[in-house]
């Protein structure tokens, strides 16, 4: 089989997987996908990279960050597309990563309607801004105000 009739173009790669030109450039440049450059230097991808963007797609789906991505990708040997059993192993992992973020949203969920409109201006007693009283180690004052933490 001729190398271009096993390989992609861009536009191809686009059309398959439904992603635009310009996204499948950034995943090449964050290291996630890789390209064959022909002589004229135009992008070949391997089939096996519509794999590779379809787990791309369902990771961002659950939230995780690209860098999280790339970690599990590197991870695999040779850098190779993830096969089903690598899927099942990534997938593990990104549940348990899934399952806290779940709880976590639930209990604010739930939180939320308490305190909507309930006006105390706590920060040292609010369970949305300081869960469980993590700041009071740190004792009395704006611990988090002026810092990072603040968003």
């Amino acid at each position: 089989m001729p190398m271009l009739d096993r390989e992609l173009s861009v536009g191809a790669l686009s059309r398959r997987s439904g992603l635009p030109v310009s996204t499948l450039h950034f995943y090449e440049a964050e290291g996630l996908i890789h390209a064959n450059r022909t002589r004229a230097n135009h992008r070949r991808y391997p089939r096996a990279t519509l794999r590779r963007v379809a787990v791309i797609k369902v990771a961002q789906r659950l939230g995780l960050p690209l860098a999280q991505i790339r970690e599990a990708f590197a991870a695999l040997p040779d850098g190779r597309t993830p096969t089903p059993e690598d899927w099942a192993n990534l997938s593990a992992v990104w549940r348990d990563d899934l399952d806290a973020r779940i709880a976590m949203l639930t209990a604010l969920r739930d939180q939320l309607g308490r305190c909507i409109g309930c006006g105390c201006m706590s920060f040292s007693r609010c369970p949305l801004y300081n869960p469980d009283d993590e700041l009071a180690e740190a004792g009395p004052g704006a611990h988090r105000l002026g810092t990072e933490d603040a968003d």
